[in-house]
């Protein structure tokens, strides 16, 4: 399973980086690569087709309805519809978010009527849901935040052999739903756009340490901190998710591959 970062940036689109978009891939036992992108926001699509067809991937998760992580859905719609692929009979990609997505994608794209929609077939999930994607698991938890959220847990085959899981928090606050879904992940894709602040409005965003806490107490491998806004200095984000979690994180850039 290999984690390529598309887009990172917190809130909006940055002048180095897409808003968030993330391309999960991996083989199963008959070779055959299966492609789950987990969100597409605002900028995302043209750079994640330096990576793949946006057109063919087997399943989008958008974690909740604000722009920065589900605007780009709308641009796919039209790529699917007037693309290259438009002849190609393509079955409807599956979409996977919180209930009412289909109608808040319907809103971002400004659509007049329901044809927008036709690319794809939209499945609202829950906390606790669990859905299969190829040789993927999509496991999914509420998360804490403003509109409905959801954070997702995705176990597919490790290169080593086996099993391997990352979780991406989506944008939440820390909450035991999504603590008990990151518990013993090899990497936890964790939000920090509070940054390095020390005092947070609840229930919108983590800051660093509060994403170095998560992660340490859910005894996970690895932590990725994302998320950041491109216009803060990451390097006190790090500093302090890297002291709560007790060891070397890493940041969110785009074409990052983080190998599972």
């Amino acid at each position: 399973m290999r984690l390529t970062v598309v887009g990172s940036a917190g809130s909006l689109a940055g002048p180095e980086s897409p808003a968030s978009c993330y391309l999960v891939a991996g083989e199963d036992a008959d070779g055959r690569t299966w492609r789950i992108v987990l969100d597409l926001g605002s900028g995302a699509i043209g750079p994640l087709q330096r990576y793949c067809d946006p057109a063919t991937v087997d399943a989008v998760v958008i974690s909740h309805g604000h722009p920065d992580h589900c605007a780009d859905l709308a641009a796919l719609s039209v790529l699917r519809r007037y693309g290259p692929a438009k002849d190609q009979d393509l079955a409807p990609i599956p979409v996977y978010g919180p209930p009412g997505i289909d109608e808040r994608f319907l809103q971002v794209a400004g659509a007049t009527d329901r044809h927008d929609l036709e690319p794809f077939a939209f499945t609202p999930v829950h906390g606790d849901d669990a859905v299969a994607v190829g040789p993927f698991t999509l496991t999914f938890a509420t998360a804490w935040h403003p509109v409905p959220a959801v954070a997702v847990r995705v176990t597919g085959p490790s290169e080593s052999g086996g099993d391997a899981s990352l979780v991406f928090t989506g944008d939440t606050d820390r909450c035991d739903e999504v603590l008990d879904l990151a518990l013993n992940c090899d990497v936890l894709l964790a939000e920090a756009g509070w940054a390095h602040s020390r005092v947070n409005p609840e229930g919108v965003h983590m800051n660093g340490t509060q994403a170095g806490t998560l992660a340490r107490d859910a005894v996970v491998g690895d932590l990725v901190v994302t998320h950041v806004a491109s216009w803060v200095d990451p390097a006190g984000t790090l500093e302090l998710a890297a002291v709560a979690f007790g060891a070397p994180v890493s940041l969110a850039v785009p074409g990052a591959v983080h190998v599972l």
